[in-house]
């Protein structure tokens, strides 16, 4: 059983009573005749070959108040993007594919980029971004979800929370985030979230002094989440990163555009398992060395962006003084694992706070050497200023792909 914790500053709905997902829906199903809902699903065609996507795919087949499902597909060619068609017919909602490497969408981005307008690199940031377009196109919600699709643990549940708070006609909350344990195989999992997060929320405060927007974001109980959903119109006005940073980014966004009493949480499960990735892929780079680095990187763009002055001896105190709170908040964990008969590998929990400790120094050098880089990709409402007609061309070309000849 969870518990109260209502300590933030933003709202936290817990799972106190196990509600059965049938009453869950039986509201939502009320909720859906006021307040229209759809979900975003960016995947890349390799998940489509694994079994966590199949199962999610069965488990939204038997969701009654979803109006549209609009799924992003990366990494597809022509036949791939045909068998994708194939796989998601057995949903019966209305749902639309938007084939990214496609001829039609490809050409729409060639435009964009000509302005500067369209995503600089290929990635989960891009997907969502192009899929956001497409539902503003297609106005259908009012509210739209949007979660992985590795989830080993799916079960259908878990998006009739994630999307309660806003589907409630008596509530008016324009953003939810989804929050939930990481527990798998007998450890715990979420290092970033765990090891890096945490205390460089800290730390920062420490360094930099105190900030209301650190306050909001340490409220977030799994800041790092897929999992959330917002009022459809908000999608039209906010900047999202177009790499790992992009939770973080959508949260800062979320702050800057709205008041915190706005904003809420949801447990959404009990436990919650994922494609896990490595520390660093064989060449050094990748897997959590790059995500930690864009995510310490986007903290750092959103504080300067506030005033705080940012500058390469600061990095040093930070980076000591992340390390120390990050081994301080290890020892919490390795406690809480004993105490839930849980495995913990020292050896392997310090590897990380070593790697997440050097990116920190080098997140920092890098936005010391560009400190004009443009991280976040425009909002669809300054798009459409410079192209009147863009959301209408998207739309048409993901209706061709989808139903006429590709």
């Amino acid at each position: 059983m969870s518990d109260f914790y209502q300590n933030g500053v933003i709202t936290n709905f817990h799972n106190l009573t196990h509600r059965s997902v049938e009453s869950l829906e039986k509201e939502m199903v009320r909720f859906a005749r006021k307040r229209k809902m759809g979900l975003i699903l960016p995947s890349l065609f390799s998940e489509l070959e694994g079994p966590a996507l199949t199962n999610i795919v069965d488990e939204l087949a038997k969701v009654p108040y979803l109006d549209e499902i609009v799924i992003g597909l990366d990494r597809a060619d022509r036949d791939q993007f045909l068998y994708a068609r194939e796989f998601f017919s057995r949903l019966p909602q209305r749902h639309r594919i938007l084939w990214n490497d496609g001829p039609r969408l490809k050409a729409i981005d060639a435009e964009l980029d000509k302005e500067g307008l369209s995503p600089t690199q290929p990635g989960k940031g891009r997907n969502v971004w192009f899929c956001t377009g497409y539902t503003l196109a297609s106005d259908r919600t009012s509210c739209v979800a949007l979660h992985d699709c590795d989830i080993v643990t799916y079960e259908r549940g878990m998006l009739a929370r994630l999307l309660y708070p806003l589907a409630n006609p008596a509530f008016q909350y324009e953003f939810c985030k989804g929050f939930y344990a990481r527990v798998a195989d007998g450890k715990l999992n979420g290092r970033v979230g765990r090891l890096l997060v945490g205390p460089l929320l800290r730390s920062l405060q420490k360094v930099y002094g105190h900030s209301e927007y650190l306050d909001y974001l340490s409220s977030f109980r799994y800041p790092l989440s897929g999992e959330f959903a917002m009022r459809t119109h908000v999608l039209n006005g906010i900047k999202i990163p177009g790499d790992w940073g992009l939770e973080i980014g959508v949260l800062s966004e979320i702050y800057r555009n709205y008041t915190t009493r706005q904003s809420c949480q949801v447990e959404i499960a009990d436990n919650y398992d994922h494609k896990h990735q490595p520390l660093a892929e064989d060449d050094g780079t990748g897997g959590l060395k790059r995500m930690s680095n864009d995510i310490v990187q986007s903290l750092l763009r959103k504080l300067a962006t506030m005033g705080v002055p940012l500058t390469s001896d600061s990095f040093r105190v930070l980076k000591a003084t992340y390390y120390r709170n990050a081994l301080d908040i290890m020892e919490t964990y390795n406690h809480e694992a004993a105490m839930n008969g849980l495995k913990f590998d020292q050896h392997v929990e310090e590897a990380a706070v070593e790697m997440f400790t050097q990116s920190i120094l080098e997140a920092g050098q890098a936005f010391i050497e560009r400190p004009n880089d443009k991280p976040f990709i425009p909002s669809w409402s300054r798009v459409q200023s410079a192209f009147p007609d863009v959301l209408q061309r998207i739309y048409q070309a993901v209706e061709e792909d989808n139903d006429g000849n590709v």
